[in-house]
C-alpha cells in the first residue's frame, strides 16, 4: 500500500505537528509513505523530518498555497499512490479537484482537524465544500465537537465519517528532560506560565497577556509560536508595559522541555479541533488550563481548569488559585496526566492503517 500525505506546508500549527510526529511511525508500522507539500519552505518541523525520517518529501515550490496550478502540479503525483490523505484548506480543494480531471484511482482521505471555519458562513463556499468533500472516500474527524459540526455542515451519510482523536507520543514527553531556567534567567520565585500555538485569529494569546495585570504573584509568559497575529500581541505587550513578563521564543523543537519546566500551561483559544499543544500540556505533568471552547471543554472538563473565552479575570483567579494552593496545584496535575492516556499517538496510528487497509484491501 502507498500512501501520499499532503498538507500546506510543515510551518508551526497541529496538523503539522501530528505529520512531523506520525509518518515516522507509519514507516516503522510497514506503511510506505510519502509527503507532499504545497509549499516546502525550511522550517524546523520540515527540517526535522527531513533530518530524523526515511521518508520521501515532495515540494511543490516555495511559492502561495493558494495558487490553484497546485492542482496540475498535484494531479502527476496522483498515479503512484493508492491512497492520498489530505490535511487542512486548501489542499482540501487542490487535491479534490486533481482527482476530479485525472484518470487515476487513488482512494482520498481527508482528516477535519477544526471544529469551525470562515467558509461555512459563506454560501458559495458551503455549496463549493459539499462538491469538494464528496470526492473524499472518507472523512476522519478528530473530536466529537468537529465530528458533529462537519456533519451538520455537509449533511452527508454518517457512513462518510470515522472519529479517530489525535494522538501524541506520550511516553516521549513523559521521559523529555525539563529545560534549564537558567536560559532565561528567572527567578527563584517567579512562575512561569506558557501557551505553545500559533498566532492566529483561532488562538487567544492576548486575553492570556492581559491576565497578567491581575496577578499578585510574580509571573513570567513564555509564548512558543508564530503567525500574522503576533505582532498584535507584541504591541499589547508594550502598551500594558510587560516586555520584562512575557518572552516570546517562535518556534522551538523543544517544547516538552519547556512545558516542564513551566508551573502551569495555558491554552488561551476561540475554538480548537483535538489541539495537539492540549493534549502535550496534559501529558506534561504540570496543570492545564484552558478556554471554556469548542474542542477543548470535552479535552478538558474533569481533568483540567476551564476558564469562559476571553474572561482575563477569571483565568487570573484561576492561576492564583493553583499558585497559592499545592494540594489543589497536584490534584489537577495528576488528573491532567490521566486524561492525556486517551490520546496516545501509537492507538491513533494504529486505528489509520486499519481505516487505510479496509479501503485497499488488495495492496495489504
Amino acid at each position: 500500500m502507498r500512501v501520499l500525505q499532503v498538507i500546506n506546508s510543515l510551518g508551526t500549527g497541529g496538523a503539522e505537528k501530528l505529520l512531523l510526529e506520525a509518518i515516522p511511525k507509519y514507516l516503522e508500522a510497514g506503511i510506505t509513505m510519502e509527503l507532499l507539500v504545497l509549499n516546502g519552505a525550511k522550517h524546523p518541523f520540515l527540517e526535522a523530518l527531513r533530518t530524523n525520517s526515511m521518508v520521501k518529501i515532495h515540494s511543490l515550490g516555495n511559492g502561495s498555497v493558494y495558487n490553484p496550478f497546485h492542482i496540475f502540479k498535484i494531479l502527476k503525483q496522483l498515479r503512484s499512490f493508492d491512497l492520498v490523505h489530505v490535511h487542512l484548506f486548501p489542499s482540501l480543494y487542490w487535491v479534490a479537484m486533481a482527482k476530479m480531471i485525472s484518470s487515476s484511482k487513488p482512494r482520498l482521505f481527508f482528516t477535519e482537524h477544526n471544529t469551525s471555519n470562515l467558509r461555512r458562513g459563506n454560501i458559495i463556499f458551503r455549496q463549493m465544500d459539499k462538491l469538494i468533500y464528496k470526492k473524499y472516500l472518507k472523512i476522519v474527524t478528530i473530536s466529537d465537537e468537529v465530528d458533529r459540526n462537519i456533519k451538520a455542515h455537509l449533511k452527508f451519510k454518517s457512513s462518510r465519517f470515522v472519529l479517530i482523536p489525535n494522538g501524541v507520543d506520550i511516553e516521549k514527553i513523559k521521559m523529555s528532560p525539563v529545560a534549564d531556567r537558567n536560559e532565561f534567567d528567572f527567578a527563584e520565585n517567579e512562575k512561569i506560565i506558557i501557551q505553545v500555538s500559533s498566532f492566529t485569529k483561532q488562538k487567544d494569546q492576548n486575553t492570556l497577556i492581559r491576565a497578567l495585570k491581575h496577578l499578585k504573584i510574580s509571573t513570567k509568559l513564555l509564548l512558543v509560536g508564530d503567525g500574522e497575529m503576533i505582532n498584535e500581541s507584541k504591541e499589547l505587550v508594550e502598551k500594558l508595559n510587560l516586555e520584562n513578563q512575557v518572552l516570546f521564543l517562535g518556534i522551538r523543537m523543544d517544547v516538552s522541555a519547556l512545558l516542564k519546566m513551566a508551573d502551569v500551561v495555558v491554552l488561551s483559544s476561540h475554538y480548537e479541533g483535538l489541539s495537539l499543544s492540549s493534549i502535550e500540556a496534559l501529558a506534561s505533568g504540570r496543570p492545564f488550563v484552558a478556554s471554556e471552547a469548542p474542542g477543548l471543554s470535552n479535552v478538558v472538563d474533569g481533568a483540567g481548569v476551564l476558564f469562559p473565552i476571553g474572561d482575563e479575570q477569571y483565568l487570573a483567579m484561576e492561576l492564583e488559585k493553583l499558585f497559592n494552593d499545592q494540594d489543589y496545584y497536584q490534584k489537577i496535575a495528576t488528573r491532567c496526566v490521566e486524561r492525556s492516556q486517551n490520546y496516545g499517538l501509537q492507538k491513533m496510528i494504529e486505528k489509520h492503517i486499519n481505516l487505510y487497509s479496509e479501503a485497499c484491501p488488495s495492496q495489504n
